[in-house]
């Protein structure tokens, strides 16, 4: 049995579309980058606790397979996680604006005598925003829960003038990569 080691309705939404049948886990995972840390290896530490803490909490079950996934957008090696409040979003959105920046998304699969892993790194370049769209984009909330306080399936994909990787992966679950581990432990055709 697959279970998602994640509240995201983004990635419910992903697995969803790649036919997959899950249950749902609640891992509370401290996301903080250790000093030093590259990006990614942040990233993927970051997805593999989710998946661990999620297994633990499914340990009687001894064919369950958890996914756990970690999303950041990362610019000059300052990772952007969620803001914290309205001016962190906006402080966000300005840094961004006008620039490419990285989004990296992990994914690990674990089962009781077995992990996979696979990262997935995108380049996303924003337009030029004016403080009045950042303004109105932040007033709207959606950038609340997000990394990089924005969401590319939302309001925020008129930001983009430039992506090369995975659209999905920006919105935190690339569905290439995961179908492919999936794959690996039998669990998509």
């Amino acid at each position: 049995m697959l279970y998602l080691a994640s509240q995201s309705p983004r990635r419910r939404e992903l697995l969803t579309q790649l036919g997959m049948t899950f249950g749902l886990l609640d891992v509370d995972v401290p996301e903080q980058r250790q000093p030093g840390e590259p990006p990614e290896a942040y990233v993927s530490r970051v997805a593999r606790e989710k998946a661990g803490a999620g297994l633990l909490a499914v340990v009687a079950n001894p064919h369950a397979v958890v996914l756990g996934a970690d999303t950041e957008v990362v610019l000059d090696d300052v990772v952007y996680g969620k803001p914290t409040d309205a001016a962190d979003a906006a402080r966000m959105l300005r840094t961004l604006s006008g620039r490419t920046h990285r989004c990296i998304s992990s994914v690990w699969l674990v089962s009781a005598g077995r992990e996979a892993h696979a990262t997935c790194i995108t380049d996303v370049r924003f337009e030029p925003l004016t403080d009045a769209r950042i303004d109105a984009y932040v007033a709207s909330g959606e950038c609340f829960g997000k990394a990089g306080a924005y969401a590319i399936q939302g309001r925020a994909a008129a930001f983009v003038a430039h992506l090369s990787g995975s659209h999905s992966g920006v919105m935190g679950l690339p569905l290439h990569e995961t179908a492919r581990l999936l794959r690996g432990f039998g669990l998509l055709d």
